[in-house]
Formats: structure tokens, C-alpha cells, sequence
């Protein structure tokens, strides 16, 4: 016998919530940027929010428009450890390059 495969109709009303939820939680943590933007003077606090928010909102993505939070947990360290070693190397050349100048 062959094997037969039922699709259920559905109106798609879930698959717009998630949409919709989605968008208000980006929407918000957007809005808390704007709002610490031109609240806030500039220095380190300041940066190191909009560094923290900006990495909240890109795992948000990552793991709701790509489909990264259905995965395995292996197929997301795999991902992830590698993206933390690449900013790991940003931040100490950035530390680190400016004693080319002090050698001199």
C-alpha cells in the first residue's frame, strides 16, 4: 500500500501571530534603542547597551527567521562557538593594535 500523505488546511492564523509577535518584539527593543540613544550621553555605557542590544536582536533573528532555535543543540554551538572566537579576535586586535605605535 502506498504511503499516503494528509496535509491539514489550515487559515495560517498561527503562522501571523509568530509573525506579529516577532515584529513587536524587534519593534520594542528598537524602540529601547531610540530611547537610550537620545537619552543618554555618549561614552561607554552607552555603547556597550547598544553592543548588547544589537546582539540581542541578531540572535532573535537568527533563531526565529532562520529556524536556528528548531535545530539541534550541536548544529547551534557549532554556529555560535566559531561567531564568539571571530568577535573574540575583533575585540583583542582592536586592543591590542595600538601598541604598534607605542614600540616605535
Amino acid at each position: 500500500m502506498a504511503n499516503i500523505h494528509v496535509h491539514e488546511q489550515t487559515d495560517g492564523s498561527e503562522q501571523r501571530k509568530k509573525i506579529w509577535r516577532t515584529f513587536w518584539i524587534l519593534s520594542g527593543v528598537t524602540a529601547l534603542e531610540f530611547l537610550i540613544a537620545f537619552t543618554l550621553h555618549a561614552g561607554l555605557l552607552k555603547v556597550s547597551i547598544f553592543i548588547g542590544l544589537t546582539i540581542v536582536k541578531a540572535f532573535y533573528i537568527v533563531g526565529e527567521f532562520m529556524h536556528l532555535k528548531h535545530e539541534v543543540k550541536s548544529l547551534i554551538w557549532s554556529i555560535l562557538l566559531p561567531c564568539i572566537f571571530v568577535v573574540w579576535l575583533l575585540i583583542a586586535l582592536i586592543w591590542e593594535g595600538g601598541s604598534i605605535f607605542a614600540v616605535r
